[in-house]
């Protein structure tokens, strides 16, 4: 046989291409084979990501995190108004479809939210799927989704997305005998049926949200603090620093989509309650943010927000501006707020007095090496303590259940046996004192005496 030749292989020796893939032993992989995808992008031109190396390097994590591998080269235009056909114009469209076939990818994504034209049209010019930012943020949000709450969500916001997109997807869903109206097309059928379970999905949500807003409202004696921040900031790995929560962390967009609430001792009796929520991002999608308002409900209820940033990112300011505006979407953004610059081990130092000066109210830390953690402890046991009362109480001996959340819950100063009476002298916050007489048999074993707000080290 010549050099550089090889003999034909027979048919039954040539590869099934439509058979499925076998590993070694024999079995069939369900390994999911990645999808190759090129990014692309139509940005204003006062965007900042024009002066960076990688213009289009978050959208090409969110790739990675929903499991694509990201091939070729970027396609990015300078264009303040997108093309009302195709986002991007001819010309960038052009330079897309040869990039797509010089990478051999199957997959365009965009980092814009397509109009159903937008999306239909280039698919036709391309040849090939396409998917915008938002539908990929909502496909790794599915994937992550654990709780029935959480799948709910995500559910609403995806089929709340796709509504305006359908174009007959669903033609194998038969709608029934007496479900079809008078000449009712297929297209009509499907909008309803998505319409129809979104409402049904909403209802179920709503019964969620009551339940976690009464949940919420009992915790009211307590001062709770909840951690928020750019999705990856490490919010996750401090709530595991400060307390023993062991929630799942990792270095990965979105690994938490469901809010973790555990006690955090931050003074002598002085503990408080300490929220990790779902990471946000720039662009969020606002359906997103409405779904999952129930998950939420923790930071537009908190006394304070730790606002995680991840000070070794190269936008960090960014990040703090996309939060924020997250922020205020649910009414959260005049709340008081720490901001808690994360992963300073791994932060250039020059870089760190330039965000104290852009950010107000920042402490350092690093949840990894635990550096900062004692200050910032420190910082939120002067904040719980702001608005005690001093307060001398007066209990009665035989209210045991009341005496004993009194010494558990309470920072006290004095306790002396007085007849059948126990006094005790100490400072708590004024909802404690509520939650007290819940414990009571009898309202009368009860006397509080002092209403004065407590002064701080600094008020003195």
């Amino acid at each position: 046989m010549a050099k550089g030749w090889t003999a034909e292989k027979s048919p039954a020796e040539r590869p099934d291409e439509d058979a499925p893939q076998r590993d070694r032993s024999g079995l069939v992989s369900t390994e999911r084979v990645a999808e190759r995808a090129v990014l692309a992008a139509r940005l204003p031109r006062n965007d900042p990501r024009f002066d960076r190396p990688e213009p289009l390097g978050e959208l090409a994590l969110l790739a990675k995190t929903a499991g694509v591998t990201v091939v070729g080269e970027q396609v990015v235009q300078k264009r303040d108004r997108p093309d009302p056909a195709t986002c991007l114009g001819k010309g960038s469209v052009t330079l897309l479809s040869e990039r797509l076939a010089e990478a051999g990818a199957e997959v365009v994504i965009f980092d814009n939210e397509l109009s159903p034209r937008q999306r239909r049209n280039l698919e036709k010019a391309l040849g090939k799927k396409v998917i915008d930012r938002t539908e990929l943020i909502l496909d790794i949000f599915a994937s992550h989704a654990r709780t029935p709450q959480s799948r709910r969500q995500v559910e609403v916001a995806q089929l709340e997305y796709a509504l305006p997109r359908l174009r007959k997807l669903w033609s194998h869903l038969d709608p029934g005998v007496g479900l079809r109206g008078p000449g009712e097309k297929q297209l009509e059928v499907d909008r309803r049926l998505v319409r129809k379970r979104i409402q049904e999905l909403k209802d179920e949500l709503k019964v969620f949200r009551e339940r976690k807003e009464r949940e919420v409202k009992t915790r009211k004696e307590a001062f709770t603090v909840s951690l928020v921040g750019y999705t990856n900031a490490g919010k996750s790995t401090l709530m595991n620093a400060l307390t023993t929560a062991d929630v799942y962390a990792a270095d990965q967009l979105f690994a938490t989509l469901d809010t973790r609430t555990r006690a955090w001792e931050v003074g002598h009796n002085r503990r408080v309650l300490l929220s990790d929520t779902v990471g946000f991002i720039r662009h969020l999608p606002h359906r997103l943010v409405e779904s999952f308002h129930a998950t939420l409900e923790e930071v537009t209820q908190a006394d304070l927000l730790l606002h995680v940033v991840d000070a070794s990112d190269p936008q960090p300011l960014e990040q703090v501006k996309a939060v924020r505006e997250v922020l205020k979407q649910i009414g959260a953004d005049q709340k008081d707020e720490l901001i808690v610059l994360n992963k300073i081990d791994a932060t250039p130092p020059e870089e760190l007095p330039y965000l104290e000066r852009r950010l107000a109210n920042t402490v350092r830390v690093s949840a990894k090496t635990g550096v900062g953690i004692a200050e910032l402890r420190q910082i939120v046991n002067e904040r719980a303590a702001k608005g005690e009362l001093d307060v001398r109480v007066w209990l009665d001996v035989r209210e045991g259940k009341a005496l004993a959340y009194l010494e558990s819950a309470a920072e006290i100063f004095a306790k002396e046996l007085e007849d059948e009476r126990i006094r005790f002298d100490l400072r708590c916050h004024p909802r404690l004192i509520g939650t007290l007489r819940s414990h009571l048999r009898d309202p009368d074993a009860l006397e509080v005496e002092g209403e004065e707000p407590a002064k701080e080290p600094w008020e003195d």
